[in-house]
């Protein structure tokens, strides 16, 4: 559960929608905080999340405040057991960090006085020792001043806890009996502490039943406006590593500050292609940049074509022209052009599109992406007549060198990730009539008839228009299922290719003894291990098959059809 980076969270806090976050909380921390602060964001938690942590360790490290902050970050994702959310708070609490030369031991393990992480008593009293000991600590540091003037003038600091649960809509359905917990931690421990929930939900969501809980103090995120979205990645933009950088590799950088104005034109883009589906700005990041590297790379060939006809043994190291080619200021690397801004922006705005449908759902990396769709080189050098098509076979080639992985797969696996989606596809009923054959018809293909929708009677309306499945995405199926539309495949398409069995005469015997081989059995593992299939019944279930998903899509499973002579569209029963 990654957050954005450091450089693009500190952007963003500066911004006027996190700042009035940002010194309301602190206000609040820094006087008389309740106990109990819900944070509502629906569209950007990680990030307000993110902030928020930033800003208690910058209050936490102010000497000069009146208020000793200690402050605890957890995650309701990660926190999945009451003894982890114990131990990680209080390990935050107490600035314990495990290592594994001392066994990897918890803070309260080793407290004195037992452990405080085996319920929910020894929580809160793990919760007060460590609170106690920062009294002292802060009463010890007081009473040692150098002098009397100077113990009596400095006021003595007020240790304060905060415990932060990001995503804590995860709480009702993990842990429904701490939610109460959290929320009255003042009132069972006695101590001066603060729980903030940052959820994308509201409370009414996460409220336990009958009131148990207090009502919180509320802070609404506001929603990001697309100036301060486009500010904020622009700022995070970096920064050369120093003023002298690397003269001979500088002006040839993706992230050079000349290109700084494009960077921001090429964000303008991103956004608007990007924004009806998301407004995370950490998501923006990760997709900008998968792409900008590509978007670059024409202009400095472009600028590496120059320098190389005007110095052509610049790569000598017997000679100093390279030398002089950096002090040359007519050889350093400028702005594009108006036209050729337009021009990279016409040529790559399709491959946006694309990589928000392959990173947003998180289906590839970004560096994957990033080199399957890298440009030609000299793509500027091309016609503008051509450029759009010479991009997209360049593009279509990467891609199928990076299919390699399917097509190194055994046989047998091929047909059953085939199975596999067609048991994702088709409707459970439509089984006997896709792959229900007679005796004497091995061969015969049954499709469905698909009726011409018919049109409404006046006055009337018309039905809603039924998408798909292969839209939808894949349903889960069960594993016997899947062993008989395997049969049927092995049974139509493979019975030329094997080899000679006479101890097998009755039709169908010799496909009955391969599906029932424990190497099937086998392959579905290390499919599942591999991602191509997608488990969905827990391991540990013994009543009933196991359930699974395919996890190919159309087009990998056309071609792995292809590959075994497969008519993948006569027996899907909605064809393309």
């Amino acid at each position: 559960m990654g957050g954005p980076s450091p450089a693009l969270r500190n952007a963003l806090a500066v911004t006027p929608e996190y700042d009035l976050v940002n010194s309301h909380l602190s206000a609040l921390l820094l006087s008389s905080p309740p106990s109990f602060i819900f944070v509502h964001d629906p569209e950007n938690v990680r990030l307000t999340a993110s902030v928020i942590r930033a800003n208690l360790e910058t209050l936490a490290s102010q000497n000069d405040s009146p208020v000793d902050l200690l402050h605890a970050h957890l995650n309701g994702v990660a926190c999945f057991s009451p003894r982890i959310l114990f131990d990680t708070a209080l390990n935050a609490f107490a600035r314990w960090t495990p290592d594994w030369e001392n066994g990897a031991l918890n803070w309260s393990a080793q407290a004195d006085g037992g452990r405080y992480n085996e319920n929910v008593d020894a929580f809160v009293h793990g919760i007060q020792a460590i609170y106690a000991h920062r009294e002292a600590a802060s009463s010890e540091v007081n009473r040692t001043g150098k002098g009397k003037e100077k113990a009596s003038s400095s006021p003595q600091r007020i240790p304060r806890m905060v415990l932060v649960i990001e995503r804590a809509e995860r709480l009702k359905d993990n842990l429904p009996d701490l939610v109460v917990l959290l929320t009255r931690l003042t009132e069972l421990a006695q101590v001066d502490i603060t729980t903030i929930f940052v959820s994308e939900n509201q409370w009414q969501d996460i409220r336990p039943s009958l009131r148990a809980s207090p009502e919180p103090y509320y802070i609404d995120v506001p929603f990001l406006s697309k100036p301060a979205i486009l500010d904020a990645l622009a700022s995070a933009f970096p920064e050369p590593p120093s003023a002298n950088a690397i003269a001979s590799n500088a002006d040839l950088d993706v992230y050079s500050p000349v290109l700084k104005p494009l960077y921001a034109h090429f964000l303008a883009t991103l956004y608007s292609i990007c924004a009806p589906f998301t407004h995370d700005p950490a998501e923006l990041a990760y997709i900008a940049a998968a792409r900008w590297p590509g978007f670059v790379q024409p202009v400095l060939d472009a600028h590496r074509g120059r320098m190389h006809r005007s110095h052509p043994d610049a790569d000598d190291p017997m000679n100093d022209m390279a030398e002089e080619a950096e002090e040359d200021d007519s050889h350093e690397l400028s702005p594009p052009s108006e036209d050729v801004r337009l021009r990279l922006t016409r040529l790559f705005t399709p491959s946006l599109t694309a990589a928000l449908e392959s990173l947003y759902p998180r289906l590839t990396h970004a560096a994957l992406w990033a080199r399957t769709h890298a440009p030609p080189p000299d793509l500027l050098a091309v016609s503008p007549a051509n450029a759009g098509q010479a991009l997209y076979a360049h593009t279509a080639n990467a891609q199928r060198g990076t299919s390699a992985g399917l097509e190194a797969l055994p046989r047998m696996a091929k047909f059953v990730l085939v199975a596999a989606f067609l048991a994702s596809t088709n409707p459970a009923r439509s089984d006997l009539r896709m792959f229900g054959r007679g005796p004497d018809e091995r061969t015969r293909r049954r499709r469905r008839k698909v009726a011409t929708p018919r049109k409404p009677k006046p006055g009337t309306t018309g039905t809603a228009v039924k998408i798909p499945q292969r839209l939808l995405g894949p349903t889960t199926f069960p594993l016997d299922r899947l062993i008989a539309i395997l049969g049927v495949l092995l049974e139509e398409n493979d019975a030329e290719t094997r080899p000679v069995a006479p101890q097998y005469s009755l039709p169908g015997e010799y496909t009955e003894m391969e599906i029932s081989r424990v190497a099937i059995y086998a392959q579905v593992m290390e499919l599942t291990s591999m991602r191509l299939l997608v488990r969905t019944s827990p391991p540990d279930r013994l009543d009933g098959p196991p359930t699974f998903k395919c996890g190919i899509g159309y087009e990998l499973a056309g071609k792995l059809a292809r590959d075994l002579g497969i008519m993948l569209n006569d027996l899907m029963y909605e064809p393309l």
